[in-house]
């Protein structure tokens, strides 16, 4: 089911290793042509624009274009007891984690009477998108909100595609969730034009947002890419993936259960087993088979795992599987290997790390504590999961006494005569002499 990739006799540069590692074939620049005319059409029309791409793209006549106080409450009052319990526990360890990682001012006195200092400052109002397409994702309400409400956010909406079978409404746990968290600002509105009506808002509806954030397909992910410098965006989330290193200490039928639990996700969905043992290969693919024939999502998991985004690696040892986990730079990677921590303390590109055979990404998914919206398709080479710095900015204070100017006064005048900047010096000299 899954292909092979032999890279055991192969000297590959990290370079060489990105045209080798297996990945999903998204192209969101085209995806910009489709989703330009609904974005423009959302700003010319507003909410008779929205009502009728629903009816285009959802099958939903809409009654309600933002969400009923009542609608929400009731999807609380009528959320099973359990899946309640579990979201609770995942809005309360998200929070913990998040608060504390807010970073704290800073101060610094470089002279006497000369102080600069930053502040971290939240944004006024952002935009979180709640995807809705082949499967339910209150955890995306938790992992968006709480985090803006840890980073200080003020004013908060939400966005979620309409369900025919809810009414015309988001999925009824979505709307437990925000319940959950106090929001009451919910649009029953999905697909760029979503992404639309926050960057620009809509009269008598929604006012513009600061920020988007959240995953959704590669159309949500082409509608953020226009809309970025109107707003700030988190990310273009493509599909997502799992990358496990394991040696010959892994447990195989674990292995094969992670890979299959992201498979389930979408049939572009990747699965990448990056080992040092044939026998642990051979191991985890019969594992695989096995579990396959008893999933729920059969066809779109098999679609994944045989697709060119899924394979199994091998390699000439935990070297070599480090740098081609670095090149693949997954969304998600879990480490199953003897000293499992200091490998894990080796990588340097993965939105997550899950270091040891009982922290799989399903618990990150939804309660570990972290945040699941991760950098996806090889950009956790360079970018970050979403934290509470997509909803903060830094903000520097300057401030200096008339001493302290008069002191390096004269350097600064130097540098922008430097520069021919004239009267940069000249408003310097304006304070210092006389």
């Amino acid at each position: 089911m899954l292909s092979r990739i032999d890279l055991r006799d192969q000297d590959l540069s990290a370079r060489e290793l990105l045209d080798v590692v297996p990945r999903a074939e998204i192209n969101v620049s085209d995806a910009l042509a489709v989703v330009e005319p609904i974005i423009a059409d959302v700003r010319a029309r507003g909410v008779e624009a929205l009502r009728e791409l629903a009816a285009r793209f959802d099958g939903v006549e809409l009654e309600h274009v933002r969400v009923p106080a009542a609608a929400i409450e009731e999807a609380l009052a009528e959320l099973d007891p359990a899946v309640r319990d579990g979201l609770e526990e995942a809005i309360d360890r998200v929070g913990r984690f998040h608060r504390a990682t807010v970073p704290p001012p800073v101060e610094v006195e470089l002279a006497p009477g000369a102080t600069v200092s930053q502040r971290w400052v939240p944004v006024g109002r952002v935009g979180l998108y709640v995807p809705g397409g082949l499967a339910v994702y209150p955890s995306s309400v938790v992992m968006n909100v709480v985090t803006a409400q840890a980073a200080g956010v003020p004013s908060i909406a939400v966005a979620s595609p309409p369900q025919r079978e809810s009414g015309g409404l988001p999925h009824p746990t979505i709307l437990a969730a925000c319940a959950l968290l106090g929001v009451t600002e919910v649009y029953a509105v999905g697909g760029a034009q979503a992404i639309g009506m926050l960057a620009y808002g809509v009269d008598g509806l929604c006012d513009p947002v600061d920020v988007i954030t959240g995953p959704g397909n590669v159309f949500v992910a082409a509608a953020k890419r226009a809309v970025n410098g109107v707003v700030g965006i988190d990310s273009e989330a493509g599909p997502t993936e799992i990358a496990v290193i394991a040696d010959a200490t892994a447990t195989p039928r674990w292995v094969a259960a992670d890979l299959l639990s992201q498979a389930e996700h979408d049939p572009m969905a990747g699965s990448v087993l990056i080992t040092d043992s044939v026998e642990l290969a051979e191991a985890v693919e019969r594992e695989l088979a096995a579990l396959v024939d008893e999933t729920k999502h059969l066809a779109r998991t098999k679609e994944a795992l045989s697709g060119r985004q899924s394979a199994v690696i091998l390699t000439s040892g935990i070297e070599q599987s480090i740098a081609v986990a670095d090149a693949y730079g997954a969304e998600h990677l879990e480490i199953h290997t003897a000293e499992a921590r200091e490998v894990a303390g080796r990588i340097r590109n993965a939105g997550a790390v899950f270091v040891g055979e009982h922290s799989p990404v399903p618990l990150g998914d939804y309660l570990a504590g972290s945040n699941h919206v991760l950098p996806t398709g090889g950009t956790a080479r360079f970018a970050s999961g979403l934290g509470v710095t997509a909803f903060l900015k830094a903000v520097s204070y300057i401030d200096y006494s008339a001493e302290a100017l008069a002191a390096v006064g004269e350097k600064v005048v130097a540098l922008a005569n430097a520069e021919d900047l004239p009267a940069h010096g000249a408003a310097i000299r304006a304070r210092t002499e006389g």
